[in-house]
């Protein structure tokens, strides 16, 4: 992808971007070898002692479901597909508060568990595991990538950084703090993370509703863009669908969102969820109403993944645009130490020690996770530079893959009879199916369709090759 972005028509200046990213890299890597101290072995590192509270809890959630893609996509979606592309990324709050009761049941049912991979083992045996690990392993990959890309974006939009050098500081600082303390090192700087974007968010939406002109810029859309408020677009219509079961599949399957439900203490999970997701909700709709404003301030938006950035500087001015490029490097640790954590735990515990070497020990399984951060991070960085594709297409790849992980999760939750071949069957089929929609439908489609498809797979094969599987079979004994 051709980088369009000039950074002259930044508003900070570079000198004073680059003084605030080494600030807030600085602090991040301070407070995380801070919070890191506690971690004293595997349980602590992975799952900080499996004894995080509900202030914690559902301030590392929300914080961490603040992507950069909220802050960026969300005004993408409003500007190419109107009003339901406004709300389309404030679906995958659902996401959050259909996992509340889960990860209660997470919790209760596997005491001892370390991901997400470790219920599909003992649910639905080694072929889904192995699929399984390949959608999530996928979909983990292209979300550091996407975030890494948007962090570049960001800063050479806001205050005219360089691409690479932006995203390379963001990820390198986000390293850096996961390999001091693990999960206590990500869920300590989420909390501090989660307070300075929910006032930010606060401060720079009231700042833009002052500024606007709602009744010139409603004005302005009928005349320039009427298709923008037309509640019958169909292609936004279905994204907003799409969307939704994208976030569900995103939440039920990936291993940050169990990490954390195995890592709080027993009874708080659903409620930390619960106000996570309330929390998150008001943020992208109104980063997705700023995307509407565009073409009435007369903005030039070269990259359309720049909209939000673009809008908010025009809008609040140098100060306000501090603070705007404060929430983004925010949004961006928060994800990024996530996800290197819980990708990480994945790879050391289903891979590494599940498959390689179940031999290996305490110490070993130490060092490999600190391999296995650095790795990621590498991977990140290098399929991030060359800056291929926009965000939509980066992220939206693994959509078919994640939701057709939808139902073998839900329903193996909860449900007795659903087996192996089911399983593994729902996964497959949505897969395939959803990346051909993917490819010659729209990215649009596949999320859905995929969903759809793992539903209708999952259920026939249930109804015609019922199962009898114990729950007690996922209690399985500490590591």
């Amino acid at each position: 992808m051709t980088d369009t972005t000039d950074i002259n028509s930044a508003v900070l200046s570079i000198e004073t971007g680059l003084i605030l990213l080494a600030i807030l890299s600085v602090a991040w890597v301070g407070l995380g070898i801070f919070w890191g101290r506690k971690a004293k072995d595997l349980d602590g590192f992975m799952l900080a002692g499996r004894n995080v509270g509900l202030a914690l809890g559902a301030a590392t959630a929300m914080a961490t479901w603040v992507t950069s893609n909220t802050i960026m996509l969300a005004p993408k979606f409003a500007l190419q597909m109107g009003i339901w592309g406004m709300l389309a990324y404030s679906t995958a709050s659902f996401g959050l508060l259909l996992f509340a009761p889960m990860a209660e049941r997470i919790r209760s049912l596997m005491p001892h568990g370390y991901t997400s991979g470790d219920f599909i083992r003992l649910r639905y045996g080694r072929f889904a595991w192995v699929l399984f690990l390949i959608i999530s392993l996928v979909y983990s990959l292209g979300w550091l990538v996407s975030m890494a890309m948007a962090g570049g974006i960001m800063l050479e939009a806001l205050a005219g950084i360089p691409y690479v050098m932006g995203m390379s500081v963001i990820v390198t600082v986000c390293v850096l703090y996961t390999l001091f303390g693990g999960l206590y090192a990500v869920i300590g700087t989420d909390f501090v993370q989660s307070i300075i974007i929910l006032v930010g968010v606060l401060v720079v939406g009231a700042v833009v509703l002052f500024q606007l002109d709602m009744e010139a810029m409603h004005t302005h859309l009928l005349a320039e863009q009427p298709e923008l408020l037309n509640v019958l677009m169909p292609v936004a219509l279905i994204s907003l669908f799409n969307n939704m079961f994208f976030g569900f599949g995103e939440i039920f399957h990936n291993n940050v969102w169990w990490s954390r439900a195995f890592a709080m203490r027993r009874g708080v999970a659903g409620r930390a969820y619960l106000r996570a997701a309330l929390f998150w909700l008001p943020i992208p709709v109104a980063a997705g109403f700023i995307g509407l404003a565009a073409g009435a301030l007369g903005i030039n938006v070269p990259d359309p993944d720049m909209v939000g950035p673009l809008v908010a500087s025009k809008l609040v001015g140098t100060v306000g645009t501090a603070l705007v490029f404060i929430v983004v490097f925010c949004s961006l640790a928060s994800s990024i130490d996530s996800l290197l954590a819980a990708t990480s735990d994945l790879l050391v515990q289903d891979v590494y020690h599940k498959w390689l070497k179940p031999s290996a020990d305490e110490a070993i399984l130490r060092r490999a996770s600190t391999a296995a951060i650095l790795i990621l991070g590498l991977i990140a960085w290098a399929l991030a530079a060359p800056r291929l594709g926009d965000l939509i297409q980066v992220l939206f790849l693994s959509g078919p893959l994640v939701a057709s992980a939808i139902w073998p999760v839900l329903t193996g939750l909860y449900f007795k009879r659903v087996g192996q071949t089911a399983a593994a069957g729902g996964m497959l089929a949505g897969s395939i199916v959803g990346l051909f929609c993917y490819f010659n439908l729209g990215w649009y489609t596949a999320s859905l369709i995929s969903a759809a498809v793992s539903m209708v797979v999952v259920t026939l094969v249930t109804a015609l090759k019922p199962t009898e599987y114990e729950f007690s079979r996922l209690q399985e004994g500490a590591i």
